[in-house]
């Protein structure tokens, strides 16, 4: 017993002397492995990505390679360099690590192109409208029914986060899922396991969060199950075409519900956040509300019905200040990483024509969040939220209409990526499109059917939990009061 103790010992010990003794090599990117073998900068990397990060950037420039629990990851901030990662073959995008820890679930049969394939029909084109009109009717009749239960004069209160995160969840599982009888559990679950997801992926649960996510996942499973599923609608729904897609690629039925919960996740934990953020802002920004409401007032007609002010207008009108707010929301608030592996030794061709040497086995890591869209060379006062950012300049013409700005700049040349909310290359979210009609036919339909405002006129946005930098939309550590009660066109319908 003692012997097999001190082998163990020792291999510990000869592994932290290899990880701890590795060194720069020639034309390798600067090395940093933190004070701590093996663990090197894991925990700060965990508390606060974007803080570590950026100071990293500061010490050592574009790019550099950090040591985080054994692994040796090189972080690319250069946006005009990205596409040498992204459209390399060279490196690999492994999610099976992540997809095992979080969900427990594995799909050796499934490969991304594959699975990629199917979901892009199912987020495109006509797909995509039959999508978009479903969750517009859902969002009016949710956002409609829910007033039905206080007087019409009546102001109700509310936090804003559980408000727009409640009601973006329900109306886009009624619309992918349809299901109305269990959509109540299946979201009060959803948040308990949505609340504990990043430690899960990080392996950081204490005792008893442990205990509670198992608890979660497992109950989420059952609501998910194709059996329970397959007993609402009558009708095909996105979820009958994935489930007969998991079917045919011969995953087995444990792993199939597994992998509704994994795209119930994929597909609901963005919207929400990114709406209580765009709301936000417009709510401590009168200035931005005000031009908003100017020009869904500019679309709307008094004899137009709410459904087809939301589906119809936003599809066949240009809203160049709600996408400005709505991108500029984006870049203060979407954090992702793309990821990928190095699975040979390889040379990375910077765009300023340095070459850098990545060893085979190590990671490479994109953060967005930092450059392009934190970058004050790119972006100016980047810390501020400015509604019109992605607004041109006002014609010479008197009201001559504002368009979208899509040129930046970066040291001189035009950069292809100024802001990555969703990926970008083979990692762009294929849902984006469904995404970005959700959100803004929400929140047409919540400045259009509620008197909206904030319980403490002065009260300023939360910050940011940084716990969720990595994964998608950032979250909020608190939320903001507000109140609302229906429109008084509404209150006499």
């Amino acid at each position: 017993m003692l012997w097999t103790i001190f082998l163990i010992l020792n291999g510990l010990l000869i592994l932290v002397f290899l990880y701890s003794t590795r060194t720069r090599r020639k034309n390798e990117p600067p090395l940093d492995k933190g004070f701590f073998p093996w663990l090197g900068h894991a925990l700060e990397f965990g508390k606060d990505s974007a803080k570590f990060l950026s100071r990293m950037k500061d010490r050592h420039g574009d790019i550099f390679t950090v040591c985080v629990a054994g692994n040796y990851v090189t972080v690319l901030l250069d946006p005009h360099s990205f596409d040498a990662v992204m459209n390399d073959t060279d490196f690999t995008c492994n999610r099976d690590q992540l997809m095992k820890r979080v969900f427990s679930l594995q799909l050796p049969s499934i490969t991304p192109r594959v699975e990629r394939k199917w979901m892009e029909q199912h987020f495109q084109d006509v797909s995509l409208f039959k999508l978009s009109s479903s969750m517009s009717t859902h969002l009016q009749n949710l956002l409609l029914n829910d007033q039905n239960d206080c007087s019409p004069l009546e102001w109700r209160q509310d936090g804003l986060f559980s408000l727009c995160y409640s009601l973006l969840f329900r109306a886009g599982y009624l619309t992918l899922f349809e299901r109305s009888d269990n959509v109540s559990a299946v979201y009060k679950e959803f948040r308990k396991f949505d609340d504990l997801l990043t430690k899960l992926a990080r392996g950081s649960l204490k005792r008893g969060e442990t205990k509670t996510a198992d608890s979660c996942r497992v109950r989420l499973w059952e609501l998910l199950s194709p059996n329970c599923l397959n007993g609402g609608s009558g009708s095909s729904s996105w979820q009958q075409s994935y489930h007969g897609f998991l079917q045919d690629e011969g995953v087995d039925a444990e792993m199939q519900k597994r992998a509704l919960l994994l795209q119930l996740w994929a597909t609901q934990c963005n919207a929400g956040p990114a709406a209580f953020w765009l709301l936000g802002f417009l709510l401590t920004h009168p200035e931005a509300m005000k031009a908003v409401k100017s020009e869904i007032r500019g679309l709307t007609r008094p004899d137009t019905t709410l459904q087809h002010s939301a589906i119809t207008l936003l599809e066949t009108h240009s809203t160049p200040v709600l996408d400005s707010v709505l991108s500029e929301t984006l870049r203060l608030t979407a954090a992702v990483m793309i990821r990928r592996e190095v699975v040979q030794d390889k040379i990375l061709h910077m765009a300023s024509g340095k070459d850098y040497h990545l060893r085979q086995g190590d990671r490479v890591c994109l953060f967005p969040f930092l450059s392009p869209q934190m970058d004050p060379q790119i972006h100016q006062e980047p810390q501020i939220f400015k509604y019109d950012r992605f607004l041109n300049e006002v014609g010479s013409s008197p009201g001559e209409n504002r368009t979208v700005k899509d040129k930046f700049y970066k040291d001189g040349k035009v950069l292809k990526y100024y802001t990555m909310p969703w990926g970008a290359g083979s990692s762009i979210c294929v849902g984006k499109d469904f995404a970005v009609a959700a959100i803004k036919q929400f929140v047409f339909l919540l400045l259009t059917c509620l008197d909206l405002d904030m319980c403490d006129p002065e009260a300023k946005l939360p910050p940011v939990n940084p716990n969720r930098y990595g994964f998608g939309m950032l979250q909020p550590d608190g939320d903001l009061q507000v109140r609302f009660r229906l429109k008084r066109t509404l209150r006499e319908l």
